[in-house]
């Protein structure tokens, strides 16, 4: 470890654990339903049209994903089963989750239905090893859920979001100060925490391929190139973020996008394709109580090149639907359009708390 990186690590050592649930929605279908049990999964979308919203891990031996065409995934997977999305029986079991890790420390970051940030550091059982408490958390939430999670285990935020993914599912896994450096180094930036394809793809075009690559870079080049997210580049790269578990943080704005495999040049399919990235911007928005005035639509065509359209309201949106129909209103404004698209995007900001906007919204919805 370096002299930088030891320093931060004797002064800010927590212990922090992201719980990640396993094919959240696909498994919560598959307890629901013995019958689809063990059996190929899509959440979403049809065999005909539609995109799918998650897939359970038997559908995913066979390339079926997130945000895939439903007509993809069946020709992928000739025997998959499409269900329809229930988001208010998913809303309810992240909340039985909650409250196991409410058992444990108050300090809980929801990041979406199916996954949260916990500083067990001074947590309210008294245990020394955060690896015996993932240990007790995965355990309960099988026993009062009857679903598989996995967690991972670090001295901050960025390395146990790495590590819940080191040995999924239903295990966990743990980066300790020791080996974290040495564990950014050797890993691509494409799988970064933090760096989506878009910022991986401007990385490789600079020569960064992996968290080494990334470290020989200065803090100047960072910030010249990735502007304000080039400090946190700069301290990944070293094993380092600063970033604090924060149970009351109200995010300026939650964004979700994806990249098509064939470019789209149909509204009905693009339509399809942003679905998911509606359902989980709102999921974050219910999950932490908040709503958003402004939505913003992001296009990216095959040539490259970008635009955004956005629509701001007096009040923060109330409901699902009303997300829907101003997304679907900016989609439709593009089109026809001449070019393929590549990548959509959606983003919510003026983000605002439901306390914070309960004495105006009574009279308006």
């Amino acid at each position: 470890m370096s002299e930088d990186a030891e320093r931060d690590a004797g002064e800010r050592l927590r212990k922090i654990i992201h719980v990640d649930m396993d094919a959240f929605y696909a498994s919560v279908e598959q307890r629901d339903n013995p019958e689809l049990r063990g059996r190929p999964l899509a959440v979403g979308g049809s065999e005909a049209r539609g995109v799918v919203a998650a897939a359970s891990y038997e559908a995913r031996a066979f390339g079926v994903h997130s945000a895939m065409p439903s007509i993809t995934a069946k020709r992928k997977c000739p025997d998959l089963i499409f269900v329809p999305p229930r988001f208010d029986v998913y809303r309810a079991v992240s909340q039985e989750i909650r409250e196991i890790f409410a058992e444990y420390t108050p300090l809980i970051e929801p990041l979406s239905l199916d996954e949260a940030y916990l500083d067990v550091t001074e947590n309210l059982k008294g245990m020394e090893i955060a690896t015996d408490i993932a240990s007790q958390i995965r355990a309960a939430i099988k026993a009062a859920t009857g679903l598989n999670a996995s967690a991972g285990i670090s001295y901050n935020k960025f390395l146990a979001k790495m590590a819940s993914d080191l040995n999924k599912p239903n295990g966990q896994a743990v980066i300790t100060p020791k080996n974290g450096p040495a564990f950014v180094e050797n890993l691509p930036v494409k799988k970064f925490h933090g760096v989506g394809p878009a910022t991986a793809e401007k990385m490789h075009r600079l020569g960064i391929e992996t968290g080494a690559d990334l470290k020989q870079r200065s803090l100047d080049f960072l910030i010249d190139h990735f502007g304000k997210a080039g400090p946190y580049f700069h301290g990944i790269a070293r094993g380092i973020d600063n970033r604090q578990v924060r149970p009351d943080r109200v995010r300026k704005s939650v964004g979700a996008e994806d990249t098509f495999r064939q470019d789209a040049f149909d509204y009905e399919l693009a339509r399809q394709g942003v679905q998911p990235l509606i359902e989980k911007v709102w999921s974050y928005c219910e999950t932490n109580s908040v709503s958003a005035k402004t939505v913003t639509l992001k296009v990216k065509y095959a040539d490259f090149n970008q635009i955004t359209r956005s629509r701001s309201a007096t009040a923060p949106l109330a409901s699902l639907d009303a997300l829907e129909q101003i997304v679907s209103q900016l989609l439709l404004a593009i089109f026809p359009t001449a070019k393929g698209i590549r990548l959509l995007g959606v983003t919510l900001s003026s983000l605002e708390r439901a306390s914070a906007r309960a004495s105006t919204q009574l009279t308006l919805f």
